[in-house]
């Protein structure tokens, strides 16, 4: 068995812009923080889109689920996620989760249709390989960090620093093609493999 996941990759310039941009709020955001206030920072190498958890799975299916996927997915086009707006949950003032996604309005353009569509084939297809299915709707962001502890206090330092007032200047996320994700846990984080990829229409 191993533990596995459907995610959108990211680009090499994606991941740059994202590994700036921690750096940035780290920077705005450390100076003023408690001592009691942990953070753990996503390696820009480790942050994707999760599409699909799928938890444990028997190694066989691998083979069959890209073949599957490949022919649901075909008449699927690429578009792309605008990274426009940090956000937090479950709420700002006592996050703990830090994340990036689209602005608001986003989500009733069609690109955002087009998402929601892939994201039901995904399910569709998953139910045919005898998946449970995912009864919420997917939100597009990009975890940046998670809150251990001190979130009221982290909470407070990030309204006072204006970071989630205005809108960022950061790579779109493209989604080209869902990859099936392998993840290890270790002592010092997930290793995440990629076992298959399937690529979209342009």
């Amino acid at each position: 068995m191993i533990r596995a996941f459907l995610a959108v990759e990211l680009r090499e310039e994606t991941r740059s812009g994202l590994a700036q941009l921690q750096q940035d709020l780290r920077k705005r955001l450390n100076q003023d923080l408690p001592r009691e206030v942990r953070i753990s920072w996503v390696q820009p190498a480790s942050i994707h889109l999760t599409m699909k958890f799928l938890g444990d799975i028997d190694e066989q299916l691998v083979p069959s689920m890209q073949e599957e996927m490949g022919r649901t997915l075909q008449g699927y086009r690429s578009l792309s996620i605008p990274l426009k707006r940090l956000g937090a949950f479950p709420k700002a003032l006592q996050p703990r989760v830090l994340w990036i996604g689209p602005a608001e309005g986003w989500e009733q353009g069609e690109d955002a249709q087009g998402l929601t569509a892939i994201h039901q084939a995904i399910e569709t297809c998953c139910r045919i390989l005898d998946f449970a299915p995912e009864n919420r709707p997917l939100s597009p962001h990009l975890t940046l960090a998670r809150i251990r502890e001190g979130e009221r206090q982290f909470g407070q330092v990030l309204a006072r620093s204006g970071v989630m007032d205005g809108p960022l200047a950061s790579e779109a996320l493209v989604v080209g093609s869902i990859a099936l994700i392998k993840s290890d846990l270790k002592p010092t984080g997930s290793l995440y493999t990629r076992l298959w990829e399937v690529k979209l229409g342009e």
